[in-house]
């Protein structure tokens, strides 16, 4: 049996069977038609634990590519293969696997049918840690399987992949699992998916449960008006399918159900789909007379329209072996092969578009005095373009223990091929690919190209990185790249949501910083989901990621793989200090001997709590007077005048060797050296006025004052001061206090609001509605909105459920059953909360916001300022400094 993950992930390739993977690529152009139109890049979406992986491995198993089935409590699944995976259950890392459908029949002797599909599949992670493997997997798919549990319903993690891969305008259908499980509830899942992934169930499957038992035994195929039956305990290979007639026989109230069911559907379509309407009307107006043709064709017009929200329902139980193979069957029937998913976007310059348009000369790139002297060419830009032999996107960097750094992409357009120069438009540089490697499982094979529609590995670039730009040109220059504008054509990079989770990352020695800052810029560069930043305060590393379990899993890579000797622990907050009173003015004389020289230079100091800093601080220098905001303190230096005519003086009298800026410098340095350590606490100063008066008769002893004595002196005048407030009234403490916009829902909305208010000390400073109604990938930073919003108001339409088709539970609570239409539609509201939150009370408050809000609640947050600690945080934080 051949296992493989992500990390080493096979070309969606042209082959026949394993044991023919390499083959030649010379076909003909016919033949690779053929190719691309039976192959689906599909995905297997959904919140964690809904049975995406248990699918996957019946899928591989009816499709011949493995002789038993895998199990995730035994980690015995091809896809799980990571050892952490395995101990905990859970998947990941995307994995992908090929099998073809239908499977070869005993007589083709390993061979395939010409009429079986290559459908190369995806599990991703269900866990919102790793909601960046899903994102960036879903940039290269076609198609989308979304699992949902049949008993939780549509769960938080389910939404947010639903609505990345409807930002990739990626066609979805829903497969309700676990409905052998008590409390299986699918009609109230149906109207979920109305309620909350806004979207128009096509019920296409209804469950078929025993009378006696209540034991899931099969589905009502809708689309054939057939019945499923599938023997209890067996690998599920083994089907009996009834007509109408004989389930009228044996369940009459199911077949009078199934009826129901296909009516709703035809005027479900008929609604959406103007052909459908024709053929309901060809039909006599009789749903039940429209052909299973017909149907399945207009559900793929639905899916392949890109405003369509029909999304096609299925049913089944994926660990008791229900249902699996009715949908394969839907995979290849409904969703798009490669040259019908939307054609990608770009960027060229200032221009955007498809990346079709640009091949096809309808795009125009060309600057504007280019395009000037060709005017009469029809298509100006074609010239350029039919240069261009390949496209492609990186989108996972990998390094492998024995080939070194892998960098998988996908070819959109042409073909790469070995030993040529790729251009690298993200970065501006290019780099030979000495060889191209196609994955299967565990192997890989050597190939000279990966040609358009598939997936490929590229060994040896040293630069790439995910979501970087590859392109392959006739005649390009290696130094300068391809001509202007196509030197910066991108396609639609993949999207890095902000980090929420933050831990400290420490060598163990000295000696061992280097390697432990290679790891980390490797680690960085597998998973942009990752970042790195420095404390300036505490010297702390600090690496942040998607949550508690994604930091988890980046620390055993780091130390187990690549044998980084770190320690990981929690961050330390940057307090400050800030005085509470102003203190008079005080002099100081620095006068020592340094390196055998003397120095000498005084100065007055006094300060003040400054109550209002600049919005825009910048220095503002003069003969006499500078102002310097730096820190959160103002610093003001003054020169006075004076005329002695004992000195060689400018018109300040000032020593020739003492301009006023050197001054001026000098004493602001010295200021900033005693404001970097408060006089009660030891942490630096902050919203602090100091003002440093210099007398140059009085301060200045040529030729022993010096900039460096200068300096010293101010620091030492500034020190005494704040000594001298401190005496008269204690320092108080202050903290980073965070800006912080929330997403929650509605119905966690209260617990949310009373948490931050009460249990954190934060301010709530606005509730408003969010600019989407759905949960979506956060990604970068703004204020007012939650930015990487791409859903909005008018893109997702609220869907009334009680229009909405969902066969009766025979099992539901009496509530639900007769309590009428669930209606979610304004519990499902989302709302932006933005709130000013102290920020030792946001470390590690992404497990808290999960809790309040199932999951479904979304922070970003920046540095607001520093504000003045309550007097019992203070107190708590006093006692904890001096360990108490």
């Amino acid at each position: 049996m051949f296992e493989m993950g992500f990390s080493s992930l096979q070309a969606f390739t042209s082959v026949a069977c394993k044991a023919s993977f390499a083959v030649s690529v010379a076909l003909n152009q016919n033949d690779a038609d053929s190719l691309v139109a039976k192959t689906r890049n599909i995905g297997i979406i959904a919140h964690i634990d809904a049975g995406k992986t248990t699918t996957t491995e019946r899928m591989l198993y009816y499709g011949g590519y493995t002789r038993r089935i895998g199990d995730v409590d035994d980690g015995s699944t091809v896809t799980d293969f990571l050892p952490a995976e395995r101990a905990r259950g859970i998947t990941i890392q995307s994995a992908a696997i090929t099998f073809r459908w239908p499977p070869s029949s005993p007589d083709q002797k390993g061979g395939h049918s010409p009429e079986s599909y290559t459908i190369n599949i995806i599990d991703t992670p269900g866990h919102a840690d790793f909601t960046f493997e899903v994102v960036r997997s879903l940039r290269i798919l076609d198609g989308a399987v979304c699992i949902l549990d049949g008993v939780a319903g549509v769960e938080a993690q389910t939404e947010k992949v639903w609505y990345q891969a409807r930002n990739y305008q990626i066609p979805k259908i829903i497969f309700v699992n676990k409905l052998d499980r008590d409390g299986a509830a699918f009609g109230k899942t149906v109207k979920e998916i109305a309620a909350k992934l806004h979207a128009w169930p096509a019920v296409c499957q209804i469950p078929w449960f025993e009378d006696a038992s209540g034991r899931f035994q099969g589905v009502v195929d809708i689309i054939n008006m057939r019945a499923l039956q599938w023997p209890n305990g067996g690998d599920g290979k083994s089907v009996r399918s009834y007509g109408m007639a004989e389930l009228e026989n044996i369940d009459s109230k199911l077949a009078n159900e199934a009826r129901k069911a296909r009516a709703a559907l035809v005027e479900l379509l008929s609604g959406h789909d103007d052909l459908m309407v024709e053929k309901f009307l060809e039909a006599d107006e009789d749903h039940l007379s429209v052909s299973a043709a017909d149907i399945t064709a207009s559900l793929r017009r639905s899916l392949l329209t890109s405003d369509s929200t029909i999304v096609p329902v299925f049913a089944g139980a994926s660990f008791r072996n229900i249902g699996v193979q009715p949908l394969i069957d839907v995979v290849t029937a409904l969703l798009p092969n490669p040259t019908e998913a939307p054609d990608p976007e770009i960027s060229a310059g200032p221009v955007s578009g498809r990346l079709g348009q640009l091949m096809s000369g309808k795009l125009d790139i060309l600057p504007g005095e280019q395009k000037s002297k060709k005017a009469a060419a029809k298509k100006p830009s074609g010239p350029l373009v039919k240069n261009i032999e390949a496209c492609a996107l990186a989108f996972k960097v990998v390094n492998d223990a024995k080939r070194g750094l892998l960098v998988y992409v996908r070819v959109y357009q042409g073909a790469l091929t070995k030993t040529s120069i790729v251009w690298n438009t993200n970065l501006q540089t290019s780099e030979r690919m000495p060889r191209l490697l196609k994955m299967y499982a565990n192997d890989a094979v050597e190939t000279d190209s990966i040609p358009a529609g598939q997936i490929g590995v590229i060994t040896g670039l040293k630069h790439a990185r995910t979501g970087d730009t590859l392109i392959t040109y006739t005649g390009t220059n290696p130094k300068t790249g391809p001509p202007a504008p196509l030197n910066q054509l991108q396609l639609r990079p993949i999207d890095v949501p902000p980090p929420v989770f933050f831990a400290s990352i420490e060598p163990q020695s000295l000696g061992e910083e280097k390697p432990v800052a290679e790891a980390l810029a490797l680690l960085l560069r597998e998973d942009p989901s990752l970042q790195i930043s420095t404390d300036e305060d505490s010297g702390q590393t600090h690496l942040s990621g998607m949550g508690e379990l994604h930091l988890e899993i980046a620390r055993d890579r780091l130390i187990q793989d690549l044998k980084a000797k770190a320690t990981m622990g929690k961050i330390e907050i940057g307090y400050r200090e800030t005085i509470t009173t102003p203190a008079d003015p005080v002099a100081a004389i620095y006068d020592r001997e340094t390196s055998g020289k003397a120095s000498k230079a005084g100065c007055l100091a006094s300060v003040s709590p400054l109550q209002d800093p600049p919005s825009n601080p910048a220095s503002h220098p003069s003969e006499t007077t500078s102002t310097l905001h730096r820190d959160g303190n103002l610093i003001t230096t003054t020169i006075l005048a004076t005329a002695s005519p004992t000195l060689e003086t400018s018109s300040l009298n000032l020593p020739t060797d003492l301009p006023a800026t050197t001054i001026h410098t000098s004493l602001q340095n010295g200021a900033l050296a005693a404001l970097s350590r408060g006089p009660k606490y030891a942490y630096p100063l902050h919203s602090t006025s100091v003002h440093l008066t210099l007398d140059p008769p009085v301060n200045i002893f040529p030729p022993h004052t010096t900039p460096a004595a200068l300096s010293s002196a101010a620091r030492l005048a500034v020190s005494k001061a704040l000594r001298k407030s401190s005496t008269a009234s204690p320092t108080a403490l202050m903290e980073p206090v965070m800006n912080v916009l929330l997403s929650v829902d509605e119905a966690s909305l209260g617990a949310v609001v009373h948490d931050i208010s009460s249990s954190r000390g934060g301010q709530i400073l606005s509730l408003d509605d969010a600019d989407a109604t759905t949960p979506d990938n956060l990604s970068g930073s703004g204020s007012g909105s939650l930015p990487g919003l791409s859903v909005t108001r008018e893109d997702v339409r609220l869907i009334d459920t009680r229009m909405v088709y969902a066969p009766p539970d025979p099992f539901a609570a009496p509530s639900v059953e007769g309590g009428g239409e669930l209606d979610l539609r304004e519990g499902n509201r989302n709302r932006v909360v933005t709130a000013r939150v102290p920020l030792k009370e946001m470390v590690g408050y992404l497990k808290v916001l999960r809790s309040c809000t199932g999951g479904r609640g979304t922070f970003v947050m920046s540095v607001d300022r520093f504000e003045r600690m309550g007097s019992q945080r203070e107190k708590a934080l006093v006692r904890k400094l001096r360990g108490i």
